[in-house]
């Protein structure tokens, strides 16, 4: 306990009751703790109203108060432009190509483990610490993300981009925690934010209406198209590309006697492929920006489980090394819309292997 009096944390607050009950227990545990929200909202008269998530001016409010209850300093940093630069117009970009990125990854990988650990580093501290449900270990000299205990609030799937020096300056303490009892010991403390609901949108698209806030960005300048079918035969008009994504079924705007479902975006001719159910079944496919933890680099074939997205069961899946530095992965049985931009990330038992972004489906 001695050593973790002079070691300081910066946590990441964002008025939720994770980051809050991150901030008491490190406190607890010895730490010497500073609360920091991040200014990331872009333009204050949009997110003007808005009454959750990190990005809403709420946030620092509740964080505020928490801080203050906790008796820890607190403080509001800016990373406005880094936000916009690295998970904005990364955002826009991913999906004018075709392809659903998803910004929280990009978020954790550029902003949270990068920019606040480079300033909460030069501002003397030893580590950041965030409210996510993972466990920072070390295995054979490598440090290695493992699920939490809440298997239903594991957020390891967002963390796979981490390297070894920032998981080395990293504090989960959530992780060992499941989300009621975080909620629990929220209330015991007197925090107010014990019942505040969990953010589920993405934080700077408060409607969650991702095609129109593309669309406004954009200035409308990438317009109708067409939807069409495999053989390339018109089937209609689409809004533009950015409002779709593999697997999508409703919201179409089109209707047929059987169900379709988008199956393929092309951003060349800016057309959305339209197919039937059978159609989104793949087994095989190529992931770029690589990062493994439990080594450097994949030299040989290895088995894992693997999650397409968020939300996805792992699958039994073979990782093989390819050229240019990505992988190959083969799932054992074909899987539902595996979609470009989206993350595949590897799994053995409980413990994260790595992952990387899907390029491309063979």
């Amino acid at each position: 306990m001695g050593d973790k009096m002079k070691k300081k944390v910066v946590i990441g607050m964002s008025g939720g009751v994770d980051s809050s009950v991150a901030a008491y227990l490190l406190k607890k545990q010895g730490y010497d703790v500073v609360g920091v929200t991040m200014q990331i909202w872009q333009d204050d008269e949009y997110y003007e109203g808005m009454e959750s998530g990190c990005c809403s001016l709420s946030a620092v409010d509740d964080a505020r108060m928490v801080a203050d209850k906790l008796d820890i300093p607190y403080y509001v940093m800016n990373f406005k432009e880094e936000f916009k630069k690295n998970v904005i117009d990364y955002f826009i970009s991913e999906y004018t190509k075709g392809r659903t990125p998803n910004p929280c990854i990009a978020c954790n990988k550029f902003i949270k483990f990068d920019e606040l650990l480079k300033k909460s580093m030069a501002l003397g501290a030893d580590y950041v610490a965030t409210g996510h449900y993972a466990i920072c270990d070390k295995v054979n000299n490598r440090y290695v993300l493992k699920k939490s205990q809440d298997d239903r609030k594991d957020q390891t799937y967002a963390l796979y981009g981490l390297n070894q020096y920032q998981l080395a300056h990293t504090l989960m303490p959530c992780g060992e925690y499941k989300k009621t009892e975080i909620r629990e010991i929220a209330k015991k403390i007197g925090l107010s934010v014990h019942n505040k609901r969990d953010s589920e949108e993405i934080c700077f698209i408060p409607d969650n209406n991702h095609g129109a806030y593309i669309n406004r960005k954009l200035n409308g300048k990438l317009g109708e198209g067409n939807f069409v079918d495999k053989n390339g035969n018109v089937l209609g008009k689409h809004k533009g590309i950015f409002y779709y994504t593999i697997g999508q079924r409703k919201g179409l705007g089109i209707s047929f006697g059987t169900p379709k479902y988008v199956i393929d975006i092309n951003p060349l001719n800016n057309t959305v492929v339209l197919g039937d159910e059978r159609d989104l079944f793949k087994d095989e496919f190529i992931v770029n920006d690589i990062n493994f933890m439990p080594f450097e680099t994949l030299d040989k074939p290895i088995d894992v489980q693997c999650k397409i997205r968020y939300s996805a069961k792992p699958k039994e899946a073979l990782v093989s090394p390819y050229k240019d530095g990505k992988v190959k992965v083969k799932f054992k049985e074909p899987q539902r819309a595996i979609t470009k931009g989206q993350s595949a990330v590897f799994y053995d038992g409980n413990t994260m292997v790595g992952g990387g972004i899907i390029d491309r489906i063979l």
